[in-house]
């Protein structure tokens, strides 16, 4: 029911660690999974019940979600694992390591585009002075991202464990620690 308290999303993803940063790119993915899901049942709640507490706290959430760890997980891929990979793929699979990686990239900034003018109308959730989404708009970044997350996790990182060797994976784990303000051990 629309009524019903929204449940939050963000920490029931597997644990991963620095020191396995595909791990944690594809645990990130299933937050942000979970994080578009609860964009999804903010649209009909808002309609049935205005920016109500549950409401403004989902927005306030999602808001967070995607203002930092989202856009840490972007820059880890595009300062970090996908230059390793371009310097580590075979000759003969740079061209479509190349391809895969603008892909990557264009969706980035698609996803980027549509986070910055949904986050307006989530602001004002959050303080409570608007009371809808555009469901369609809402159902766009949710769509996309599916897509974008289906190809990370089915081309992007199994051949990130293919080609990179232990110290390049390391350097990139160092890299998305020192990202987030995290002193190495």
């Amino acid at each position: 029911m629309c009524a019903a308290k929204l449940a939050f999303p963000g920490f029931s993803a597997p644990a991963a660690g620095f020191e396995a940063p595909l791990e944690m790119l594809s645990a990130c993915h299933g937050r942000v999974e979970r994080q578009c899901q609860t964009l999804l049942r903010l649209t009909p709640h808002l309609a049935a019940n205005g920016p109500d507490q549950a409401a403004r706290e989902a927005a306030q959430n999602v808001l967070r979600y995607f203002d930092t760890s989202a856009r840490h997980h972007h820059a880890d891929e595009e300062e970090d694992l996908f230059p390793a990979l371009l310097q580590a793929a075979p000759a003969a699979e740079l061209a479509s390591v190349r391809e895969l990686i603008a892909a990557l990239q264009a969706q980035h900034r698609e996803l980027e585009q549509l986070w910055g003018a949904l986050r307006l109308k989530l602001d004002g959730v959050q303080r409570g002075t608007l009371s809808e989404l555009d469901a369609g708009e809402v159902e766009r970044m949710a769509a996309l991202y599916r897509s974008h997350i289906a190809r990370e996790e089915a081309e992007l990182l199994p051949l990130a464990a293919r080609i990179l060797a232990t110290a390049q994976l390391d350097g990139v784990g160092r890299a998305m620690r020192l990202r987030r303000g995290i002193k190495e051990i």
